[in-house]
């Protein structure tokens, strides 16, 4: 027998609000993308948008295995927890590469680095 035909008719009004919530901030992080005119501005909008989107997701998907299978879809909850420990590394990361990109080209509005304590040459290569 189907899952889903086997499902209240509550439970899956209760899935499809949450996976439809979800697609809708993820949506709305990717207008955010469009939208916004710097990159250090652009960065935030579809990493939050995305991640809120993606928990409402999850949450509707654990929802329907609970309810259908009768038991807790660990798979699901681990795809959570990958994407809740890489996207805040991924933002970071690209945006201190833009940050050190602007700083090299001089692009106003970001300040200079900073000379380093040991008077090292910033793009001296490692021993």
């Amino acid at each position: 027998m189907n899952t889903l035909a086997a499902m209240p008719a509550w439970v899956a009004l209760v899935i499809g609000v949450l996976v439809f919530a979800g697609a809708l901030l993820a949506c709305i992080g990717s207008f955010g993308l469009l939208r916004l005119n710097t990159f250090y501005r652009r960065v935030h909008a579809p990493t939050l948008g995305t991640t809120l989107g993606m928990y409402l997701v999850l949450a509707g998907t654990i929802v329907f295995f609970w309810v259908g299978e009768g038991r807790p879809a660990l798979h699901v909850i681990l795809i959570g927890v990958c994407v809740t420990v890489t996207t805040p590394i991924s933002l970071m990361l690209l945006a201190r590469a833009a940050l050190e990109r602007d700083r090299r080209n001089g692009t106003a509005g970001v300040p200079a680095a900073e000379p380093s304590e040991s008077g090292a040459k910033e793009d001296a290569p490692l021993p």
